[in-house]
């Protein structure tokens, strides 16, 4: 029994240590767009394509419903609570590692930009792909969206169905 309560010990210490390894990782992303990005021209690296580019975003992901940073930030506090609720239903083994990795992603990347907007009252973002004009982003976001599209093929392609029987809220 105490091997079992070890691994799980060690499996929430990784993940905080890895959420917070990606969330200095996207914070040091941003204050370098700050000093870089901030007042000057924004940084091509692919005519056309790709570059860097300075914004405040006062918005949701991508830019939507701007000025709502309170709201934005209890939503990022309720996401980051019902990750760990759900992290905490998963078997700590192998086989449930890419949902874990998911999880901490989607933490990190909630954690990251509810920082910039509690410290801010907005979000730095500075990637853009001018070749299908797509709203500006940043690190975090990076996360939560790759999070996302592994956890939803996880889940369509890689577990079977009882093996999803653990997020289940029914007893039995």
């Amino acid at each position: 029994m105490k091997d079992k309560n070890t691994k799980s010990i060690q499996s929430y210490l990784l993940a905080v240590l890895g959420c917070i390894v990606l969330t200095v990782l996207d914070q040091l992303t941003k204050w370098l767009a700050v000093i870089h990005l901030k007042d000057q021209e924004p940084f091509v690296l692919w005519k056309g394509v790709f570059k860097l580019e300075y914004l405040e975003n006062r918005g949701a992901a991508f830019g939507i419903m701007q000025d709502r940073q309170i709201l934005f930030a209890v939503g990022a506090v309720v996401i980051v609570c019902l990750i760990g609720f759900i992290y905490g239903r998963m078997p700590h083994t192998s086989r449930y590692y890419l949902l874990r990795i998911c999880a901490v992603m989607i933490c990190a990347g909630a954690i990251g930009n509810m920082i910039d907007r509690l410290r801010l009252n907005y979000v730095v973002d500075f990637f853009y792909f001018e070749l299908i004009n797509f709203p500006i982003f940043n690190v975090a976001d990076c996360y939560v969206v790759v999070a996302c599209i592994l956890f939803a093929f996880a889940i369509l392609f890689y577990y079977k169905e009882d093996e999803l029987s653990c997020f289940s809220l029914k007893k039995g």
